[in-house]
């Protein structure tokens, strides 16, 4: 059933939680500007995020959503053009076999949007693995352009720095 307002057969509905947050970086990957595809920030239950990939390009760990009852996962919820999917999808490696699409609810502005497209990591690591200084920076630069609350930008900050921290104190 299509929302109102919302016609999905030229579009489709994208929650983002990691470095597409940020639609500067997003664009960069998907050849065309998507500020104007933002929705506004979204709020999916039943999951918790997670450094579970192996980010070989930037030598790093990238974030996952893990599923968990107790938890939630602020992201972006963008409505973007169809010709974007292929694109979305070579950026998340799913032909490689990194990432998955699966199907979830979110909640935007007190609306809930059933059948949103997000990724999720196939062969999760065993233990989270730190991002590094340039993706940590593009996933806070796109949840604070994009309006995700000041407690859970900072929850992220700070899960960051700690696994930076841990991997320092390791090597």
């Amino acid at each position: 059933m299509a929302l109102p307002g919302l016609s999905l057969d030229t579009h489709f509905l994208y929650f983002a939680y990691g470095s597409c947050m940020c639609p500067v970086d997003l664009k960069r990957s998907l050849g065309e500007d998507v500020h104007s595809s933002v929705l506004g920030s979204a709020q999916l239950s039943g999951y918790r995020l997670g450094f579970y990939h192996y980010l070989s390009r930037r030598n790093c760990g990238a974030l996952d959503i893990v599923a968990d009852p107790r938890s939630q996962v602020e992201g972006v919820l963008y409505r973007l053009p169809l010709r974007l999917s292929d694109r979305l999808d070579e950026r998340e490696g799913v032909e490689l076999g990194y990432y998955r699409h699966e199907q979830v609810e979110v909640n935007c502005r007190g609306r809930l949007y059933p059948g949103v497209r997000t990724y999720t990591v196939i062969d999760k690591l065993s233990e989270e693995l730190a991002p590094n200084e340039w993706y940590s920076s593009v996933v806070l630069r796109g949840a604070l352009t994009c309006g995700l609350s000041e407690e859970y930008c900072w929850q992220l900050f700070e899960r960051m720095r700690w696994l930076q921290s841990r991997q320092r104190r390791s090597a």
